[in-house]
């Protein structure tokens, strides 16, 4: 053994010895990194977006005029603007709807049928696609639902091809194809941000005693009487709790809206247009904030219902 090695253990003893004895130490050394990367480079960014919203743009010479304003916030009330804002929560609110009509079911096997190896499929098969690249599955549904598509061939092969058209007919939701149609950017978002619903949902109901499903049923009720009264208020926490993933990942995304679709923007389109070829960046904070505001509220009304103990 080397000389050199007892200078080195005698220095490890006393490290150890120093967090034996004051062990908030070790705690704050741990704690300490995270913290400050939360603190300057999350947070600050965040401040520096909510401080910039308050700026303004000189319409003459298209400077930022770094002085306090609300005249900002005021352009997101313009027709234009507002239209963004609605037709983006409007879609974040459907897909969320969609998300947790198609989960609940699929959550209700999961937890109160699959066991074992069964469980084990049923998680693979809700994070498999979330392995797969965000991209390449949007650019995939784009040709699924283009004209020359999957599911027009697949509508005509059946003989189903006057419900398609009768569907993309239907002013507000319909278009050219699926694929240029707000209907088919619904849809896209839908199988994204699925599993981010199934899961929570499926966590939820896996803590309704079963003891309680018994009872309701000694008690007469029918199961429509049980799902409404019984299942349904239980799982909630866990709705609300995949709706919070679901309306704020729909709110903030801009790829899916970019490739699949109308030209009509989202606000996540407008942030990014606006902070790059536009070069009004203070619009683009105040636009950035808005969903901020909303899921702010949103959380605090989902922590009250309790959503936070299904995560």
């Amino acid at each position: 053994m080397t000389p050199a090695v007892f200078p080195a253990r005698g220095a490890a003893d006393r490290l150890t010895g120093l967090f034996w004895r004051k062990p908030n130490l070790l705690l704050w050394l741990m704690i300490t990194p995270p913290l400050l990367w939360l603190g300057l480079v999350y947070l600050g960014s965040l401040a520096a977006l909510l401080v910039q919203s308050f700026y303004s743009i000189d319409e003459f010479s298209g400077l930022v005029v770094p002085e306090f304003t609300l005249k900002t916030y005021a352009e997101l009330l313009r027709p234009a603007n507002f239209d963004i804002i609605l037709r983006t929560l409007t879609m974040s609110a459907m897909v969320t709807l969609g998300c947790a009509v198609i989960a609940f079911p699929i959550a209700y096997y999961a937890a109160r049928y699959a066991r074992g190896r069964w469980k084990a499929v049923f998680y693979l098969g809700v994070m498999l696609p979330l392995w797969s690249s965000y991209l390449v599955k949007v650019y995939a549904w784009k040709l699924i639902l283009a004209k020359e598509g999957i599911v027009t061939w697949a509508s005509d092969g059946i003989g189903a091809g006057f419900v398609l058209n009768a569907v993309l007919a239907i002013p507000g939701i319909g278009g050219n194809s699926l694929s240029t149609s707000p209907l088919g950017t619904w849809l896209v978002f839908v199988y994204v941000w699925l599993p981010y619903m199934i899961l929570p949902m499926q966590a939820s109901l896996e803590r309704v005693p079963t003891s309680m499903l018994e009872a309701s049923a000694d008690l007469g009720a029918a199961p429509s009487r049980t799902f409404r009264s019984v299942i349904l208020p239980l799982a909630m926490p866990g709705v609300i709790a995949g709706s919070i993933f679901t309306f704020s990942l729909t709110m903030g995304d801009y790829i899916i809206p970019q490739i699949i679709g109308t030209s009509a923007r989202f606000i996540g389109q407008a942030v990014y247009q606006l902070q790059g070829t536009a070069g009004n960046l203070p619009l683009a904070a105040a636009f950035a904030v808005v969903p901020i505001a909303i899921m702010m509220v949103y959380l605090w009304l989902a922590k009250r219902a309790g959503a936070f103990d299904a995560l």
